[in-house]
């Protein structure tokens, strides 16, 4: 555990490994080999990590090119100095093309309509900067049924974009559903669905660009998905994805040791002496059944300890395993501490990470609730300050 961390202020924090994020980085260039490119994914404030931060240090590390959701995250990188191309993977609304043409911000089209917006800012901009034709990508809906142009659109498509002079296809992209459940059908479906539009594309003449379909689940289990760029998100963080089956899993985690880059902590701020019988927290969710050594800690669900955890999981003090008791509230939680000897005030508590040979991770946390892990990194809150470890 970093213990040499100081700072003013109400004591809960996060750490995010720097070092982490470039061995799992390694480990993805050595699995997808040197010649496919990485497209980064650092939407939603880097899954709750600091997208700026993130993002830089993935740049010195000759990273590619980088996924975010919107306009503004795109702008805020750009802002920070990031240079490289960086897509939004969800598309645009109408009125953001001028601030998208300005920022050289890479959109990507997920409706027909959207074309001859683009076109139309292009040309605009064209007349009065740079000749040269605007990029965009082009997002397939193979099976999803969320966003992207489907394939019974194609010949629209090609139609349109024949009629827009400023634009150029520079990638062709979909999402796999299920990449994770090596069980199921759909991904290959959603494989040979894609393979045809590509298809299609280049039968009329137009270049698909970039072709990327994997992202984290398909990067480490789905080598044929892999195409021209790769689309890692949680991988880059540490995090595996639930695989199934359950072999299927222990196999991807061997051959890729991910290291875990979110260590999120706090310090206890009381403690009190509870007797068997008496309620802890709201709505007397938990009730001590022997007499009990309660501590509160200077964070609950604002900060990222998740509601879903009253009276469900662990942290660790001094090393130890230690339960959380009670209703987690907006600002504090409580930890039963009564069989950790010499616990006081002050006390660090290790909420996601390792505190000597006792480790608890975000995924693990995320598999006992029932959710995903980019579920609770991004419920990291935006008053706890990040602290970037080299």
């Amino acid at each position: 555990m970093t213990r040499g961390i100081q700072f003013e202020g109400r004591p809960v924090w996060a750490e995010i490994s720097l070092s982490a994020i470039t061995h799992n980085l390694h480990l993805v260039r050595r699995k997808i080999g040197k010649k496919r490119r990485i497209l980064a994914v650092v939407k939603a404030n880097a899954y709750g990590l600091g997208a700026v931060e993130v993002s830089k240090h993935l740049s010195r590390l000759g990273v590619e090119a980088f996924g975010v959701t919107c306009s503004s995250e795109g702008i805020e990188l750009r802002e920070a100095g990031i240079c490289q191309p960086i897509l939004l993977l969800t598309g645009f609304w109408s009125g953001e093309e001028k601030r998208i043409l300005h920022h050289n911000l890479t959109p990507t089209i997920a409706r027909l309509d959207q074309l001859r917006l683009l076109e139309r800012a292009a040309a605009k901009s064209r007349a009065r900067k740079s000749p040269k034709k605007f990029r965009f990508h082009l997002k397939i809906d193979s099976g999803m049924n969320r966003l992207g142009i489907s394939p019974g659109q194609i010949g629209a498509f090609i139609r349109e974009y024949a009629a827009c002079p400023h634009l150029e296809l520079a990638g062709t992209f979909t999402h796999f559903a299920s990449a994770d459940d090596l069980r199921s059908t759909q991904n290959e479906q959603q494989e040979n669905i894609f393979a045809d539009v590509l298809s299609q594309l280049r039968e009329a003449g137009v270049s698909p660009g970039i072709v990327h379909m994997a992202n984290s689940g398909a990067i480490c289990a789905r080598e044929s998905t892999w195409s021209d760029m790769v689309r890692p998100g949680a991988v880059l963080y540490g995090y595996h994805q639930s695989f199934e089956p359950p072999e299927v899993a222990a196999s991807v985690k061997r051959d890729m040791r991910l290291k875990p880059c979110l260590s999120f902590r706090a310090r206890i701020i009381s403690l009190r002496e509870v007797a068997a019988g008496q309620p802890v927290g709201y709505s007397a969710k938990f009730v001590a059944d022997h007499s009990s050594r309660i501590a509160v800690i200077a964070a609950g669900y604002a900060d990222g300890i998740v509601r879903q955890r009253s009276n469900r999981g662990c942290v660790i003090v001094r090393g130890r395993l230690v339960p959380l008791v009670g209703t987690i509230s907006m600002d504090l939680s409580m930890v039963d501490v009564t069989d950790v000897p010499g616990v006081a005030l002050g006390d660090v508590v290790t909420i996601y990470g390792q505190d000597g040979k006792t480790a608890i991770h975000a995924d693990q946390i995320a598999h006992q609730i029932g959710t995903v892990t980019s579920d609770l990194l991004c419920a990291l809150g935006r008053r706890v300050p990040r602290f970037y470890i080299s």
